[in-house]
């Protein structure tokens, strides 16, 4: 017997959406330039400080040495990672984030704290840091320091507004 596979239709590529001036929204730029499981967490292991090749993967359990490698190169063509070398033979490298680099401490602290809200983590422990006097899970705000607001609904009139 014979049995016939079905091929799925291509899919038509559509427009990448842009935003008023025409050019990518802030989220796409974002995934072009970090938008992996790898490199986001490459990101997240070099916050605590500087990091060797080996403490990286010792520290990423399941990456591959190439996949490693490849994402670490990536980084630094994007400006957020910068390699410097701790040995001559063989050359070795040691790799810390720049201060844009830096700058994803942030965004990652939000993606933890909705990644543990939506599906909790592995050990049943919340991620979300909290008030070191009262324990209580912090939230994150939008903020005007132009205005001192607080800015929540985006809807609103004076609301959130991407630019």
């Amino acid at each position: 017997m014979r049995t016939q596979t079905r091929v799925a239709a291509p899919i038509a590529p559509r427009a990448a959406p842009t935003g008023e001036d025409g050019g990518m929204r802030g989220i796409e730029a974002a995934v072009g330039r970090v938008g992996d499981r790898w490199t986001l967490l490459v990101v997240d292991a070099l916050l605590s400080g500087p990091r060797r090749f080996g403490e990286l993967e010792h520290d990423l359990p399941g990456v591959a040495s190439n996949v490693l490698a490849k994402r670490l190169r990536h980084l630094e063509d994007e400006g957020l990672v910068v390699a410097e070398p701790y040995s001559d033979r063989p050359v070795r490298m040691a790799y810390r984030l720049t201060a844009t680099g830096q700058e994803l401490a942030g965004a990652l602290r939000l993606l933890a704290q909705w990644g543990a809200a939506a599906g909790g983590s592995a050990d049943g422990e919340a991620s979300t840091p909290g008030h070191g006097t009262c324990g209580t899970p912090l939230e994150a705000r939008w903020w005007c320091p132009t205005c001192e607001q607080q800015v929540d609904d985006p809807h609103a009139e004076g609301g959130l507004r991407f630019a």
